[in-house]
């Protein structure tokens, strides 16, 4: 016999009688089983089987192997290798570089060295947050160097610091009116100051956007109509300094010209020569011309101690993280160092302003003075945005903020591209 063929036969033979036992098994039990009409044999219980085993697997949570914490020199390795992306005059914008004209790094300041210095220092010394609001354990040394520093730059006996640039006016109006006030406004007013208006429950009252005849005639009503009017509190609230008259209180929001208005960056009082104790409340956010984050109030010693006790937004929110308190502090003194910033903040506002004032259909809402997505031409501009709750119906526009850091071949640019793309528009509409 020939053991080469012998051999497989057998193999094969033991297989085919393996399968057919393993068969005659799951078919004995399910012989006579009928359900529905339909048989149920050995294949089916099989299948059905491994549907439960698939659904049972399914619904079971994802294995993942336990993560290995990083040892410190990879965690430095990373930190190393990381580099943020400041939006600085130049950004990336999926992936192509532009000339950046959205962002309000108004002195050029974002990504200053000193800054960068201060920041690092400052997380080092005291870590990134202070867990806590300033009343309770989050008061930092720095928190106080920092209002001391603004107090200081503008010449008012103290300040007070606020977690959010926001918040600042969403807390400082409300600490001060209540209902029953009245609040004079203009209506052109951005959406921090109409939310804090909103919260105070106070009584309202607008006069249009930048008309001092307006608001004039506005202050004679609500003071001749309203009898109580002399024994109610009476404030307003605007963006912009108005010749005293009245016996209003006034609150002032710089966040768009402290560090670019006036010969040393001293804001508006300082642009119109205004005594600065002539202005009751004045609040600026840290994130324009500082290039921090944050904001703050000053005043005198009575209107911030008020906010120290009654102000929301400080008594109940976590403090302002030190390194951006040391940032400010950084940024005020390389203002003070550095008074050709806000000259040429102001030369590039007049070049660009200059520039775009032949565009045929588009016209410039704001001055000269003011540093207040054209993919193709690698200029990146932000459509002006209004909210719901806005009294001021002003057109549709592009906001261009203007930075000192701007070379004259960007804002060339800019001009050309407006231009351009300008030009195709209306072409296409007409």
């Amino acid at each position: 016999m020939d053991l080469t063929s012998y051999v497989p036969t057998v193999l094969m033979n033991s297989l085919k009688n393996a399968s057919e036992l393993i068969t005659f098994a799951y078919d004995v039990p399910f012989a006579r089983a009928v359900v529905f009409g339909v048989h149920i044999g050995g294949h089916l219980f099989v299948e059905g089987l491994l549907l439960v085993v698939i659904i049972f697997l399914l619904s079971q949570k994802s294995y993942k192997p336990p993560k290995r914490p990083l040892t410190t020199k990879e965690i430095d390795e990373l930190c190393d290798e990381w580099v943020p992306d400041a939006a600085g005059p130049h950004t990336i914008i999926n992936g192509k570089e532009v000339v950046n004209f959205a962002s309000a790094n108004y002195l050029g300041l974002m990504g200053h060295e000193k800054l960068l210095e201060s920041c690092t220092s400052s997380l080092e010394k005291y870590g990134v947050g202070s867990c806590g609001p300033r009343q309770f354990y989050g008061t930092i040394d720095v928190h106080l160097d920092c209002e001391t520093r603004i107090a200081e730059f503008l010449g008012t006996p103290d300040s007070i610091l606020y977690s959010y640039g926001l918040s600042t006016m969403f807390s400082a109006i409300p600490a001060f009116c209540k209902k029953g006030d009245i609040v004079i406004v203009d209506e052109g007013v951005h959406w921090g100051i109409q939310n804090g208006l909103y919260l105070s429950r106070s009584t309202i009252v607008y006069f249009k956007h930048n008309n001092m005849e307006s608001l004039r005639s506005t202050l004679e009503k609500v003071t001749q109509d309203n009898k109580r009017a002399k024994k109610l509190r009476r404030y307003i609230v605007v963006e912009a300094v108005y010749q005293e008259k009245y016996k209003f209180r006034v609150l002032l929001d710089e966040s768009n010209s402290f560090g670019v208005l006036g010969k040393s960056g001293r804001g508006l009082t300082e642009h119109y020569h205004v005594p600065i104790d002539k202005i009751d409340i004045i609040t600026a956010a840290m994130g324009h011309a500082l290039a921090s984050e944050g904001g703050f109030c000053t005043g005198s010693h009575r209107v911030i101690d008020h906010q120290r006790l009654s102000s929301s937004g400080y008594v109940f929110s976590a403090s302002l993280p030190p390194y951006l308190a040391s940032a400010a502090i950084a940024a005020i003194d390389v203002i003070q160092e550095n008074p050709q910033l806000i000259t040429k903040l102001r030369d590039n506002s007049k070049t660009l302003s200059a520039g775009l004032s032949g565009i045929p259909g588009l016209e410039l809402a704001s001055d000269f003075m003011s540093p207040l997505v054209l993919k193709e031409h690698s200029v990146f501009v932000a459509p002006s945005k209004r909210s719901m709750v806005d009294k001021c119906n002003l057109p549709v526009g592009i906001r261009m903020y203007v930075s000192a850091a701007h070379t004259d071949s960007d804002l060339q640019k800019a001009c050309e591209s407006l231009k351009i793309v300008a030009a195709s528009i209306f072409t296409d509409q007409n």
